[in-house]
């Protein structure tokens, strides 16, 4: 692994944890808007839509939190990964089926519907976390501190 590495890791991880973090963050103020968001993909059975509303933003502002300190990095990255690859497959399935809903992704302010761009965008996502969670910790994370 070169001198770099450790550091263009470290600034993956960061704008990954930064993504999520602002993206949890825009969606706390309106659970009710994010509920009808979610219901609105007709993936999740109705009565799921609200828990998931309060819990999905706080839970990605604490994935984005792990990632920007770097504290359990490979865990946190691989299911960072995870979940874009999720939203990747719930967005798809919406504009296949003709759906024409916002991907809510980041809150109110994502109105535009759903497109093959979000597609990719959450699929570029998925690929960087995959190679944070692949090359993890990075520089300056609190994991090479426990380790080291």
């Amino acid at each position: 692994m070169g001198l770099r590495t450790p550091y263009l890791i470290f600034v993956l991880r960061v704008a990954l944890g930064a993504v999520l973090v602002v993206a949890g963050a825009l969606k706390v103020p309106d659970p009710t808007a994010f509920a009808s968001t979610i219901a609105g993909f007709q993936l999740l059975p109705p009565a799921v839509a609200g828990p998931m509303a309060v819990f999905v933003p706080w839970f990605e502002i604490l994935l984005g939190g792990y990632l920007i300190v770097g504290y359990l990095t490979r865990a946190a990255a691989w299911v960072a990964c995870t979940e874009f690859v999720i939203f990747a497959g719930a967005i798809a399935s919406v504009v296949v089926r003709g759906i024409h809903i916002a991907c809510g992704c980041f809150g109110q302010g994502d109105a535009a519907p759903a497109s093959w761009i979000d597609v990719v965008r959450d699929a570029a996502l998925a690929a960087g976390a995959l190679v944070v969670a692949l090359r993890a910790p990075g520089a300056l994370a609190v994991d090479r501190r426990e380790i080291g």
